[in-house]
This record gives structure tokens, sequence and C-alpha cells, in this order.
């Protein structure tokens, strides 16, 4: 499903080392290759520097039943990465007046709760109001089937609004599925069609377009979970429901030469690209800003099945990163962090994936069904050929990684679990978030 929320680069300092650039590459491609070894990545990852490619590695299977390796043309699913290709739409059609910033909703979807008080503008900023369907439990029982922009639209207007339109920030998936629509109605052409004609034609980007039914002998990876020494397949979006929200496939190479492009003027004016870094809550059109170290950029990151993607873009330093994985057991974030100190000629340390092994028989005191007050989803925990897997309310379980005897992480979404078996209780963090949880 598409990935709900936006998560940031946030780097800190590293000690600075004098090795060459060489090594600093060598590196970051051993780390890479260990990320590999230990099944916890699959994907293609890429950086520029000086506006010219300057990195690519590319590690896994785009097809693991069929032992297919991945290479540098294989196309992946870019999630929500997408949307900055829509908000670069949306930008050129204001250019030919064919949209206003400040056109309404309600001239296309008059049903949509504040429709006439929604602009183009809070779309883009994820400031509408207008409730993320991809929030709701149902949107499991549906993702995976073809969808009409009737139906689509008639999904988004049944949920009440979330806030006034322009008063905050919530990011929402249908913002862009209905921005995709509203191209295409004031284009009078499919989606598809503006993002080959508009985008992907001028700057000869030949690997990203609208994505289909995942089709690896065209060299289309498909998206995995590693669970219990297996790779499980990653059942698929329907890529009609999406839209303009995250229906992209591409290659971190491409992906980099188009955001270089949008920064030197080449596919919308100088002036709309202001428009565009016009942040509030540290979001813009399209792209949220990213920090590193004393650096901002820019960009944005997807996740949709098992695929997660990111794509940033450093004005100061004229470099990019972007890297697009079709398996994750790892922090993402973590990948983005060292790919940039790589850059900057900053040495990392490399991680430690000595793996700790716990007895069946006190995975089993840790298992049921836990809740927790002002948490909105339970978690139910389960053991599973000798490994301990989460999951939430509605969502996909997923596997929980030792870190002692009663301490778990699920390095992906930089979940970690400490359980208390004879309390029966399980602590619980991701990122600043802290709730302890009760065994039903």
């Amino acid at each position: 499903m598409i990935l709900k929320k936006l998560f940031f680069v946030a780097a800190t300092g590293a000690s600075c080392m004098m090795f060459s650039q060489s090594a600093h590459k060598e590196k970051l491609m051993n780390f890479i290759d260990s990320l590999s070894v230990h099944h916890k990545v699959m994907g293609s990852f890429a950086f520029s520097e000086k506006d010219q490619p300057a990195f690519l590695k590319v590690t896994g299977f785009s097809d693991a039943s069929k032992q297919q390796k991945a290479n540098i043309n294989t196309q992946y699913r870019i999630g929500s990465i997408s949307k900055t290709f829509t908000a670069v739409l949306v930008m050129k059609a204001v250019e030919e007046k064919k949209l206003a910033l400040d056109t309404k909703l309600s001239g296309f979807y008059p049903d949509i709760e504040n429709a006439d008080k929604i602009t183009i503008e809070n779309l883009l900023q994820h400031r509408s109001g207008i409730h993320n369907l991809t929030d709701e439990d149902e949107y499991l029982t549906y993702y995976t089937k073809p969808h009409t922009e009737e139906s689509l639209a008639s999904i988004i207007k049944k949920y009440k609004s979330d806030f006034s339109p322009g008063t905050q920030y919530e990011y929402s998936n249908s913002n862009y599925i209905l921005l995709g629509f509203i191209l295409e109605k004031v284009y009078q052409k499919s989606y598809a069609e503006l993002i080959r004609k508009k985008i992907a034609g001028p700057l000869k980007l030949k690997l990203t377009q609208v994505g289909g039914k995942i089709d690896p002998s065209k060299n289309q990876a498909l998206s995995y979970q590693y669970v219990n020494r297996n790779y499980q397949l990653s059942p698929e979006t329907d890529m009609s429901i999406p839209v303009g929200a995250g229906n992209l496939i591409s290659t971190p190479t491409e992906l980099l030469k188009f955001i270089i492009a949008l920064e030197n003027g080449k596919l919308v004016s100088k002036s709309s690209l202001n428009q565009m870094k016009n942040f509030k809550d540290s979001y813009g059109y399209g792209i949220a800003q990213v920090p590193f170290e004393n650096y901002s950029g820019y960009g944005h990151n997807g996740g949709i099945d098992q695929f997660r993607s990111i794509l940033y873009y450093f004005p100061e330093l004229k470099t990019g990163i972007s890297f697009i994985t079709n398996q994750s057991d790892y922090d993402n974030n973590d990948i983005s962090i060292k790919m940039m100190q790589t850059v900057v000629g900053k040495d990392f340390k490399m991680p430690n994936f000595k793996e700790i092994s716990v007895a069946e028989e006190i995975l089993k005191k840790y298992e049921g069904l836990y809740k927790a007050e002002g948490f909105p989803l339970d978690i139910k925990i389960f053991s599973e050929e000798g490994k301990l897997m989460g999951q939430a309310t509605g969502q996909g379980a997923f596997p929980l990684e030792a870190v002692s005897e009663n301490e778990f992480k699920f390095e992906t979404a930089g979940i970690r679990m400490k359980f208390n078996a004879e309390k029966g209780t399980l602590d619980f963090s991701q990122g600043a978030n802290n709730f302890t949880f009760k065994k039903q």
C-alpha cells in the first residue's frame, strides 16, 4: 500500500578522516554489500556531484523466485516521489494559464467537503483538510483492485474533513490523487501522457513512466519482505489508485536527472521553483525540506508495497542522492545519512549484524494482543518459525529482530519494543513517540 507518512533525513556529525574520495565511495559500496549479504536491503543506489553522476550501486534481485538479478536499468515503483512530478506538472499548468494556485477545488469536485474553500495550493501543500484515504482500514480491502476516477472520488468525498482548509498541515495521499485527475481534466490528456510529453520526453528519461502490473520480463522489480530466511512476495497496489500520489516507476539515476533539471530551470521557471519551495511546516509544493548537518536540501521520499525510495537535492553542494529498495529491513534514513557523509568526505561506522537468538519458550511468553491508551492501533505479537513477529491493526505482519532477550527492533520503521513478560507490558518507541502497551 502507499506509505502513509513522510520521513526526513536528519544527520548527526561524524569525525572527518583523511580518506580519498574513492576510498569513501568504496566504503559505501562495502556498506551496501554488507546490507545485501545480511538480507537487510535489495535495491539501487546513486548520487551525483556537481550535477554529474558520481556513484551507482545495484544489489539484490528484481525477481527473487527466478534469481533474476537487478541491474542499472531495472525499474522500481517510486511511491510518493511521484508527488514531486505531479507538482511540477501543476506548476507547468500554472505557467500555461490552465490553472492558478488559487483555483478552487469546487470547479472540479464540488461534492467534496469544503471544496469551495480548498485551493490548488492547499492540495499541493497538504493543507486541504481532505482525509487521507490510505489511513483507513478499508483501504486494505481494495488497494489491489482496479479503480476509476469516479470510484476514488466517491471514497474521498465520503470522509469528513480533518480540519479547516489552510489552517494546518496533514499529509494526505488524497490531495495528490485529486491533483492527478485535475491535470487530466485541464489538459484533456491522461496523466501518463503528461508525464511522457512534459517531463520524461524532454529530459530523455526512458525508464520513467506510469507503472502498471509489474512485469519482471521487462526488467521491472517485484517487492519483498525477507521473513524466515525467505523472500516473501508483496501484494501489488493497483496503479489505477495512487495516480498523481504514487503511480510512477523509475530508477535512481533518472530521478537524479529529474531533480537536477528541476533545480536548473529546465522543467519550470526559477520563479515557479521558488514557489514550490514555499515551505510551510517543512513542506512546499510536492517537496519537503531536508536537513543535513549545516546544509538545507529538498526532495521527497516514497513507499508503496515493499518499495522504499528517496530523492534529495542539496543546492549548496550541487549534490543529489537517490535510492530505491524493493526489500528493506533496515533504517533507510541511516542509508541516506551515510550517502551524504560519503559525499562530504566524512567517515561513518559500519553496522554490526551479529544476530541474537532467543529461545522459542521465551518468545511464547511475549505473544498476545497489546493495547495502549492514546495509540490508535492494537499490536498483535506472535512467533513464527523461531522469529518474533508484530502486526498492527489492519496492516501486514513485520519481523522483529532481537537486540537482547527481551528487546526487539523493526529497523525499517525505526521501531523498538521492550517486553516485560511478568507484568505483561510492552514498551514501544518510534522516534519521539513512546507508549506502554498492556497485554489483553
